[in-house]
C-alpha cells in the first residue's frame, strides 16, 4: 500500500482507492491549530477556540487531574511530529518545550496520567531527538534537555510511592509531593489497578536512559504487589485496591477501565526490558482472561473471586485496546472476533459509546475521541495484511471528519445518539489517534524510523526495544514458575514475520461468522434459501459464548385475537433457540392474555407476578440476558414471553430476524414459548394494551397463523376450554386457513 497524492490537490492522498487527508492536513490539525489557539495551555477547547487553563475554566472533576500547566498537548504529541516526518517542526517544538515548560507548579495531578502523557512524551521525544542528533543532520544543539526534564518529573512523581505497600497514591502535587501540609493530597486510600500498574515502561525507560535505578525499582515493586494480591484461584485482579493495606475495594475484573493497561504493561515490559518474569505473569493472567472474561466476541467483567458470575451486562470502550494486545501475543482469532464486534458497534452508533450493553445498546453515550479502536485496527492490519482493516480505518477518518471535526479542531461527542459536542479535545486524541491512523496507511519505507525497533506505550509514545540490553533486570524481580496452560505463543517472540499469518483470507474466514452481529449492514430482505417455505438464512446474534453461525429461522407471529382485532392484526416475530419450540405441531398455537412485566426489563424481581400468572408477559430487551428474563417470568407464573426490542424504530421490514440464544449455560429449565418483536411491531402491541385493558394473543409459526373469519368463535372457544380443561383452543388444523 503506497501513498499517492491526488493530482491537483496537495492536501489529500489516495491509497488503493481510499482517499484520506494528507500528511499536511494531519499536521495542520494536530499541531498548528492547537499552537495557534491554545499554547501554552494544556489543552485546546475546540468549540471555544481557546486553551483550557486549569482554574480558569469550570472544574470537571477527575478529568482535570491530567492538567498540570505543563503544555500537556504539545509534550504529548512531540514524537508524532517525527512519525509524520515533520522534523523541522519537531525541532522547533522541542526548543519551545525546553524553553517554556515548568514542571514545579503548585498543582495536584494524576500520577497515572502525568506518567503516560508527560513523562512518556518527554522520553519518546528524547529518543527521537537523540536519534536525529546521531544521524548528524538535525538537533546538533540538543544536549539531552528532554531527558533532564523527564528525570526531574520522575523525581516529582516519586513521593506518590511513599506508602507501606509500595502502591502509589493516585495524585501528587508537582511542587510539594504528597504528605506535605501544602500538598492538598495524601488523604486518598484507594487507586485503580491500571493506575498503579502502568508505570513500568516509562519508569524503567527513565532508569535505563538516565542510569538511576530508583524509578524502575519503584514501578517494579508496585507490580509485585498487584501480582501478589491477585486472586489465587482465578488468577484475576480487581479494579480498585487500597494503597495502604493492599485489600481489594472493587472486586470486578475485566480488561477495560480500571485494569486495561496493567495487562498491557506486563506484556510490553517483557518486550521492552527482556525480562521473562513479566511474560510469565502476563501469560498467567491471559489464561485466566481467556477462561473467564473472553466470551467471543464479547469481553465481560466477572467477580474475581467467583469468575463464573458476570457482574454487569455492559462493556466499556477502553477494552477496545485488547485485540491489539492479543495481536502482540499472536492470538489472532479472538482479536479478530472482538474487533469485528467493536467495528459493528461503531457502524451502528458512529463511534464507540463510552459503554454499551451486550446487546449493543448505548449504556453511556459519551465518546471523548478515544483511540483504542484505531490502535487495534492498526495492529490487526499489520498482522494480517487484510485491506479490510484499511476500510475500517477509512471509516474512522470519515466519521471523525463528519461528526467530530469543528473549525478549531476535533470535539468530543457528548452523546453518540444525538451527536452533540463537548468543548473538549484530550491530548491522547492527537498523541494516539492521529499517529495510529497515519501509520495504518503508511509503508514502513516511508517512515523516518524503523517502527519495528520501538514499542508503543499505552499513550503511543515510542520507546526503543534496545533498552533490554542496556541494563540487567532489577534485583529481586523473580516469579515462581506457575503450572499455567501453555500454547505455541507462550514463549514466542512477537514477530510479525514469524507468528502472524499475513493472509487476508485468514482474517476474513473468522470475521464472516460475526458479520451481521448487530443487524447493521445486512440487506433488509433476505431471500428465501430453499427448504421450507418462509424460512430465511440470517445470522444468529450471540449474547454470550456461542459462536455465531448461519441458522434456519422460521418466522413466528404474534396474532391479536380479542375484540376489536379478531385476528386481523398479525405481527412478525423471531424465535428463540430455547424454551418451547413453537414449530412443533403438537404444541399448537399458544394463547394467552398479554401483560407488561414490572420492571419492564424483567432484570430484577418481578413485582407484578400475581398479575402475570397464567398470562403472556411483555418484556423489554436489554440490561440482562434473554434467558435471565425468561427464567424470572416463568417463575412468576407467565405462560409465555414476548420480548420487545429497545432500539427505537427497528422493524422486521428493515432488519432480518434472528434467533434469541441463551446465556452460555443450560436452558433446559425454560419451557415456556418465547418470541421477539422489533420496536415498531412491539409498539402496535403496547398501544393495543393501553387502549384495551385485556389483549389476547396467539404465538405460532407464521405459516400456521389463524384465518380471520372464525375468530369470534375461536376466541370464545379458547376462553371456555382454557378455564375448563387447561387446554388451549384454536388448534391447527381445525381452523387454520379459514377465511
Amino acid at each position: 500500500m503506497a501513498l499517492h497524492h491526488v493530482p491537483g490537490c496537495p492536501f489529500v492522498f489516495r491509497i488503493d482507492g481510499i482517499v484520506l487527508p494528507c500528511n499536511f492536513c494531519f499536521f495542520f490539525f494536530f499541531f498548528l491549530v492547537p499552537q495557534k489557539y491554545a499554547y501554552p495551555a494544556d489543552e485546546l477547547m475546540p468549540l471555544s477556540c481557546k486553551g483550557r487553563v486549569r482554574g480558569l475554566e469550570p472544574n470537571r472533576g477527575d478529568i482535570d487531574d491530567s492538567l498540570g500547566k505543563f503544555s500537556l498537548t504539545l509534550i504529548d504529541t512531540l514524537d508524532t511530529l517525527v512519525v509524520l516526518n515533520k522534523l523541522e517542526e519537531f525541532e522547533e517544538a522541542v526548543k519551545r518545550v525546553t524553553k517554556d515548560v515548568r514542571l514545579d507548579n503548585d498543582i495536584v495531578v494524576s500520577v497515572f496520567e502525568t506518567n503516560i502523557r508527560v513523562l512518556g512524551g518527554l522520553l519518546g521525544a528524547h529518543v527521537m531527538a537523540d536519534m536525529l542528533r546521531g544521524q548528524g543532520k538535525r538537533m546538533q544543539w540538543y544536549q539531552d534537555e528532554l531527558l533532564h526534564m523527564a528525570k526531574e518529573l520522575g523525581y516529582r512523581l516519586l513521593p506518590a510511592f511513599n506508602t507501606t505497600s509500595g502502591l502509589p497514591y493516585p495524585r501528587v502535587n508537582l511542587r510539594y509531593g504528597v504528605l506535605n501540609p501544602l500538598s492538598r493530597t495524601g488523604t486518598e486510600s484507594d487507586t485503580c489497578t491500571a493506575c498503579a500498574g502502568t508505570m513500568i515502561l516509562e519508569f524503567a525507560a527513565l532508569s535505563r536512559l538516565s542510569g538511576e535505578a530508583v524509578f524502575e525499582e519503584h514501578a517494579r515493586k508496585a507490580l509485585d504487589v498487584l501480582w501478589d494480591k491477585r486472586q489465587r484461584g482465578s488468577d484475576l485482579v480487581g479494579t480498585v485496591i487500597n494503597i495502604h493495606s493492599g485489600d481489594w475495594v472493587r472486586r470486578d475484573s475485566g480488561v477495560g477501565a480500571g485494569i486495561d493497561s496493567y495487562y498491557e504493561y506486563l506484556m510490553k515490559a517483557y518486550i521492552l526490558l527482556g525480562d521473562n518474569v513479566y511474560l510469565e505473569r502476563f501469560n498467567t493472567h491471559y489464561s485466566a482472561i481467556m477462561k473467564y472474561i473472553s466470551q467471543p466476541p464479547l469481553l465481560l467483567s466477572v467477580h474475581m473471586h467467583n469468575p463464573t458470575v458476570s457482574v454487569r451486562s455492559w462493556m466499556d470502550s477502553l477494552l477496545a485496546f485488547f485485540p491489539g494486545l492479543q495481536v502482540l501475543r499472536g492470538d489472532l482469532k479472538p482479536a479478530i472476533e472482538t474487533h469485528e464486534m467493536l467495528y459493528q458497534v461503531t457502524q451502528q452508533h458512529k463511534f464507540l459509546p463510552e459503554a454499551f450493553t451486550t446487546e449493543f445498546r448505548v449504556h453511556w453515550g459519551q465518546h471523548p475521541l478515544r483511540p483504542e479502536f484505531a490502535e487495534s485496527t492498526y495492529f490487526l492490519y499489520k498482522a494480517t495484511g487484510d485491506p479490510y482493516y484499511l476500510k475500517v480505518g477509512q471509516s474512522i477518518v470519515e466519521k471523525l471528519n463528519a461528526h467530530a471535526r469543528v473549525p478549531c479542531g476535533f470535539a468530543a461527542v457528548q452523546d453518540v445518539r444525538t451527536g452533540t459536542h463537548e468543548d473538549r479535545m484530550d491530548s491522547f486524541f492527537l498523541a494516539e489517534m492521529f499517529k495510529y491512523l497515519y501509520l495504518l496507511f503508511s509503508e514502513k519505507s516511508q517512515l523516518p524510523i524503523d517502527i519495528d525497533n520501538y514499542i508503543f506505550t499505552t499513550e503511543a509514545h515510542l520507546l526503543p526495544v534496545s533498552l533490554s540490553t542496556t541494563q540487567s533486570p532489577c534485583r529481586g524481580n523473580s516469579t515462581p514458575i506457575l503450572p499455567a496452560e501453555e500454547d505455541i505463543f507462550t514463549y514466542s517472540c512477537p514477530s510479525a514475520q514469524i507468528l502472524f499469518p499475513n493472509n487476508p483470507s485468514f482474517a476474513k474466514t473468522i470475521r464472516d461468522s460475526y458479520k451481521y452481529l448487530t443487524g447493521v449492514g445486512r440487506a433488509p430482505h433476505a431471500a428465501a434459501s430453499g427448504g421450507q417455505k418462509g424460512t430465511y438464512r440470517v445470522k444468529l446474534i450471540a449474547e454470550v459464548s456461542q459462536t455465531p453461525e448461519e441458522e434456519e429461522v422460521v418466522p413466528l407471529v404474534v396474532q391479536l385475537i380479542s375484540p376489536p382485532f379478531l385476528g386481523r392484526t398479525v405481527l412478525t416475530a423471531g424465535p428463540a433457540k430455547f424454551g418451547m419450540d413453537l414449530t412443533k405441531e403438537e404444541h399448537g398455537p399458544n394463547t394467552g392474555t398479554s401483560g407488561r412485566s414490572a420492571p419492564y426489563s424483567a432484570c430484577g424481581s418481578i413485582e407484578n407476578a400475581e398479575e402475570l400468572h397464567g398470562n403472556i408477559a411483555l418484556a423489554l430487551r436489554g440490561d440482562c440476558m434473554f434467558a435471565a428474563k425468561a427464567r424470572r417470568l416463568q417463575e412468576a407464573g407467565a405462560i409465555g414471553v414476548i420480548f420487545i426490542d429497545h432500539r427505537e424504530g427497528s422493524s422486521s421490514e428493515e432488519t432480518p430476524l434472528f434467533q434469541m440464544v441463551g446465556d452460555g449455560g443450560s436452558t433446559s429449565d425454560i419451557t415456556i414459548p418465547l418470541v421477539f418483536l422489533f420496536s415498531r411491531e412491539g409498539d402496535v402491541l403496547t398501544r393495543a394494551l393501553e387502549e384495551h385493558r385485556n389483549v389476547d394473543v396467539l404465538l405460532l409459526p407464521r405459516e400456521r397463523q389463524m384465518g380471520r373469519g372464525c375468530y369470534s368463535m375461536c376466541v370464545a372457544f379458547f376462553r371456555e376450554t382454557k378455564s375448563a380443561s387447561g387446554e388451549q383452543g384454536c388448534h391447527h388444523p381445525t381452523v387454520a386457513g379459514a377465511q
